[in-house]
């Protein structure tokens, strides 16, 4: 199929990272239409003109949209979703389509100047026509595509980001709780220190409710919490019964 013919809707491609995706497709040479909250096509209009269709929207109102768009899918086109959760937006996606389906999920932002170099899981399920034509214009602009089931991706992911941002999380509440301003620890602080710091500022300032999903959303983040609160009862007692000569045995262990 020519470029020219093939159109691209991407539902949530006015900003973030559907809209990074949108200025990629196009850099690409293909047409794309984009379908925000309250702008672009209606959903039905974006499934009968295009054959691929993304789903790029916040966590919370993935499947519902799944469901709205799902429905008016060719059989010969593809859906497919940007999600940071994989298994239950695949099986919604399964159920409320007959196109093919393929989840994948970038694991980067949309500040990145160019795919070289990142990682996407990309989770087939659903046919294989689009298979390699998702794979070829990801790899060959240098993407690093890894392969995964939906149920892999969201147990990898509870370590990779589920225990990343409630350690993040972790650090902005102990300091809210004691009353410091990270403004006044600034001129006292380490390199290590201010990019936690930039990670702080990220996850309650700038995106509150996506790293709220992440972490809420992924079951799996249950058995993550369950740790994190088994090893700081851990540490807790170590230092109070043995000092840091017990702590760092334990560290060596």
């Amino acid at each position: 199929m020519k470029t020219k013919d093939l159109e691209i809707g991407i539902i949530g491609g006015t900003g973030g990272i559907g809209g990074w995706f949108a200025d990629f497709f196009r850099k690409e040479g293909y047409p794309v239409h984009t379908s925000g909250r309250n702008t672009g096509m209606e959903f039905a209009a974006l499934a009968e003109r295009c054959l691929v269709v993304i789903v790029s929207v916040p966590i919370g109102v993935t499947c519902d949209t799944i469901r709205q768009v799902g429905p008016h899918m060719k059989k010969e086109a593809l859906l497919m979703d940007l999600t940071s959760l994989k298994a239950e937006p695949v099986r919604v996606m399964l159920e409320s389509s007959k196109s093919e389906i393929i989840g994948l999920h970038p694991l980067f932002g949309p500040d990145i100047p160019s795919l070289e170099g990142q990682n996407i899981i990309i989770c087939p399920v659903r046919g294989e026509k689009w298979l390699s034509w998702v794979k070829e214009i990801l790899e060959k602009s240098g993407a690093e595509l890894q392969e995964l089931t939906p149920a892999k991706h969201d147990q990898l992911m509870a370590y990779v980001q589920g225990l990343t941002h409630i350690s993040t999380i972790l650090v902005g509440a102990v300091l809210r709780g004691v009353g410091i301003e990270a403004k006044e620890l600034e001129k006292y602080s380490t390199p290590v220190f201010r990019a936690r710091m930039a990670m702080v500022d990220k996850v309650f300032k700038k995106n509150p409710r996506l790293y709220a999903e992440i972490v809420a959303l992924n079951s799996e983040n249950r058995r993550i919490l369950d740790l994190c609160e088994d090893v700081l009862v851990e540490m807790k007692s170590r230092i109070e019964k043995g000092g840091p000569e017990s702590l760092r045995e334990w560290l060596e262990a």
